[in-house]
């Protein structure tokens, strides 16, 4: 078995600084993208991924990742962390929270049978709570 191919550290924030993509560098270094990836990472040249486990707080089955407000939430929470997504998605998103909100309501989430409506509890909104985060960093931009 061969010694594994090495990525240079200088080397790579210098090509990433000259904007090479992933693919580029894969192909420069002789590994594989996920490779290159894995050393952006560790060399600190990778942009942070965003947290959406506050939002989203449930497992959420592969079949819910697309519904509606797992998305909603989501979107809400790239807002809330300074990464808003394009105007349209976040319009979207604030229109159905503050419906949600305006209407004494909250999401739950059950595996087997996805995101419901519920009222909301009297100590508080899992949505309000999100939209109002994101309204506070949206302010502050």
């Amino acid at each position: 078995m061969g010694r594994r191919p090495t990525i240079d550290r200088d080397e790579l924030t210098r090509l990433v600084a000259e904007g090479l993509t992933v693919q580029e560098l894969a192909a420069r270094f002789g590994v594989s993208e996920s490779g290159v990836l894995q050393a952006k990472r560790a060399a600190g040249l990778a942009k942070p991924m965003l947290d959406h486990s506050r939002a989203v707080p449930w497992k959420v089955a592969r079949a819910h990742m697309q519904s509606g407000p797992a998305t909603n939430l989501r979107n809400l929470s790239a807002a809330a962390q300074g990464k808003p997504p394009a105007s349209e998605r976040l319009n979207t998103a604030l229109r159905w929270a503050q419906r949600l909100v305006d209407a004494g309501l909250d999401v739950d989430y059950d595996p087997a049978e996805g995101f419901r409506e519920v009222p909301a509890s009297p100590g508080g909104s899992h949505v309000a709570g999100v939209l109002a985060a994101a309204r506070e960093a949206l302010e502050g931009r």
